[in-house]
């Protein structure tokens, strides 16, 4: 059973990864794994990620306009997302945790480092048939390992040249198929060992989670997302320095 001073913490946790969503539009699973990560096993990190996660990214699916037409375009990135997180799951359980530390400061630092460099390419029409399998995979196994849903995902959707509708819906299909996956796969791995309580404490981060995401929303309209986004970034690229070097060693 979770104690209470834990229960609080998972709170704060999610009220500021609900925060960083709403402003950003992305973010929750990142900032929330990083945070637990530093005082959890990743796999226990990610198994409180499971129910907050999935909400707000159903949220943010169903409330766009072109569900149908997203699903038609990307159902293989998403094949190979479920089939990537499935397979890469082991890494976060038993002997694996320092390296899956290790491994979710890497995708931190590498996705702080993208974001603060503004880095971008565009993927052509004709390339997506190849490349949406490929990234799909790519991701899942970065998901599988770490809990981190961004990488190569969130770069690879932007290169997409998507409206702004359509790429906040597309990162909301990305996002609740990486859950979902992760969901299998810690459940195929065992790392579910203890549902109850887990399940305790992820229903417990789902009230301050959206709590935090409507006040992101909210202030969304009154600052500068650049500003924001600049700072979000240089606290991730701290965080997974740190990450990292505490996985290693």
């Amino acid at each position: 059973m979770l104690s209470a001073g834990v229960l609080a913490w998972i709170c704060v946790v999610f009220l500021a990864a609900g925060f960083v969503k709403g402003v950003v539009g992305m973010g929750l699973p990142t900032v929330a794994m990083g945070l637990l990560a530093v005082t959890m096993p990743p796999a226990q990190a990610a198994a409180l990620l499971l129910i907050p996660s999935l909400v707000t990214n159903l949220w943010q699916l169903l409330t766009g306009p072109s569900f149908g037409r997203l699903c038609k375009r990307l159902w293989t990135m998403m094949a190979g997302v479920m089939l990537g997180t499935v397979a890469g799951a082991g890494l976060l359980t038993g002997t694996h945790t320092g390296a899956a530390s290790a491994g979710l400061g890497a995708a931190l630092v590498l996705y702080a480092i993208l974001g603060l460099a503004k880095a971008g390419f565009t993927t052509s029409v004709r390339h997506e048939a190849l490349l949406s399998p490929l990234v799909g995979v790519a991701t899942g196994l970065v998901t599988g390992a770490t809990g981190v849903f961004v990488i190569p995902a969130v770069p690879y959707l932007q290169s997409l040249r998507l409206g702004r509708e359509d790429l906040i819906q597309a990162l909301g299909l990305s996002f609740t198929v990486s859950t979902a996956a992760l969901a299998i796969g810690l459940f195929r791995t065992g790392a579910l060992a203890s549902p109850s309580a887990q399940l305790v404490g992820s229903v417990a981060a789902l009230a301050p989670a959206l709590a935090g995401m409507f006040a992101g929303q909210a202030l969304r309209q009154t600052m500068s997302v650049e500003t924001f986004r600049a700072v979000f970034f240089v606290g991730l690229l701290a965080l997974g320095g740190y990450l990292m070097g505490d996985g290693i060693l």
